[in-house]
């Protein structure tokens, strides 16, 4: 994601050598993923590291690089930021064209300042979800603007006829009949959702299988509870909302963001993708996959990857660290493992076909960039088992600027994997490579 609203003041005074600074491999190591990763001690520093990638762009004709047995293509590009995506039982195509909600005082000054040095345009969010109609001979979808004037939107649902967003502040549900290309009607609020400070600003939703529910993704408002617990009551959290009633509790806590959600068809678990916190090093702490328990706490802001107690952190809660659940699987440390689906019914080679799409937006806050690509994580008997594979990279270009940053995963109407790029404004299309086994 974004650099924290909430930024150091210190960190402008590296900003414009950090972002000078020679270029380093996209590399997390392999022993930064899976069930038991290596967590070296923790580092501090008087300066935070600040490696934000120029954000350039694909040029005229460029495109990811996929893996073996894979092509990849632009569904549709001149998007402006798109961030997430949500396939209708028709086959259209929704894309969330979104960006966090603009701020005033001076941590966001200090964005604007950091997001210019790394190129990223200063537009206000586009706040419409558009939708594409993907044509049978493979020229370009038709294009509509479904929703507009919406605030900050992200996590998308349709249950029935009614059709949810979830913008940064508050659930809304709308009418929606088979086929339409625009929604006119106006919403209804269902709830509202904690926004101040804005902070981790994303707000997904996934429907429960039986659509008596929607599982919604609130990150924190900061880093490590910098301001005080109090000012994230009911943040760092996913929370179950009953849709009958309107009412809602916290299904599980201790998540600092939980963006991406997706089941697992033979647990039936309930999986959340989680970034973690920042200014302890490059290699800590890991962002994580997970399934998630009802009733658990996952150690945001105390402690990290279970119970290893973040001592930044005043007053600490012992009781609340021996609790903390051991997340299932590390995704590397500042990868910013935001997209998260399952392969579901995809028309991938069969080596694609049980587990876990993971887009990774890439880091900022770690000398050696990691990220940056789409991975996949196979799954045995409802869990992870083995190393992640690559899928997309190519985000980055040699010289080590961004071309393009993924985020939201989902499987379309045709098993094809789409990918949303917010810095190359492009929804891209993964399929098997013709003359594929599947």
């Amino acid at each position: 994601m974004r650099p924290h609203t909430r930024l150091h003041s210190r960190a402008f005074a590296v900003s414009l050598c950090a972002l000078a600074s020679s270029a380093h491999s996209q590399i997390a190591p392999l022993s930064e993923y899976g069930a038991n990763p290596e967590l070296p001690p923790p580092e501090s520093s008087f300066l935070p590291t600040l490696k934000i990638p120029k954000n350039v762009g694909w040029p005229e004709g460029g495109t990811p690089s996929a893996a073996a047995g894979l092509s990849v293509s632009a569904l549709a590009n001149h998007l402006s930021h798109p961030r997430w995506l949500y396939v209708l039982p028709n086959g259209d195509v929704l894309v969330a064209e979104t960006d966090a909600p603009r701020e005033s005082g001076f941590s966001a000054t200090l964005q604007g300042w950091v997001l210019k040095l790394s190129g990223a345009p200063e537009l206000p969010s586009a706040n419409r979800i558009t939708l594409l109609r993907p044509k049978a001979d493979g020229s370009p979808p038709e294009r509509h603007v479904f929703l507009q004037g919406l605030n900050s939107p992200f996590g998308m649902a349709l249950i029935g006829h009614d059709f949810y967003v979830a913008n940064t502040d508050a659930l809304l549900k709308f009418s929606y009949a088979d086929g339409v290309t625009e929604i006119r009607s106006a919403g209804v609020k269902i709830t509202p959702l904690p926004s101040m400070p804005a902070g981790h600003w994303t707000r997904n939703l996934l429907a429960s299988p039986d659509g008596s529910k929607l599982y919604v993704g609130v990150g924190s408002g900061s880093n490590i509870a910098d301001d005080g617990m109090e000012v994230e009551v009911e943040r760092a959290a996913v929370w179950q909302i009953d849709l009958s009633s309107g009412e809602h509790r916290i299904y599980a806590s201790g998540l600092r963001n939980p963006v991406g959600m997706a089941w697992e068809p033979q647990s039936g678990a309930l999986w959340t993708s989680v970034n973690e916190r920042d200014e302890l090093g490059d290699h800590l702490p890991p962002d994580y996959m997970t399934s998630v328990r009802e009733g658990a706490f996952y150690g945001w802001p105390y402690s990290y990857y279970g119970q290893h107690v973040d001592t930044r952190v005043k007053p600490q809660d012992p009781a609340k660290v021996a609790s903390a659940m051991k997340p299932d699987y590390a995704l590397g440390a500042h990868t910013a493992s935001l997209g998260l689906c399952w392969s579901g019914a995809t028309g991938l080679p069969v080596q694609w076909q049980n587990g876990m799409f993971v887009g990774q937006h890439g880091s900022w806050n770690r000398a050696t960039r990691s990220g940056y690509k789409v991975i996949f994580v196979p799954f045995e008997t409802g869990h992870p088992h083995g190393a992640p594979i690559e899928v997309l990279t190519g985000f980055l270009n040699a010289q080590q600027p961004a071309q393009g940053r993924p985020v939201g995963v989902t499987i379309d109407q045709h098993g094809a994997l789409l990918v949303a790029d917010d810095v190359g404004n492009t929804v891209w299309r993964v399929t098997a490579t013709p003359g594929t086994q599947p």
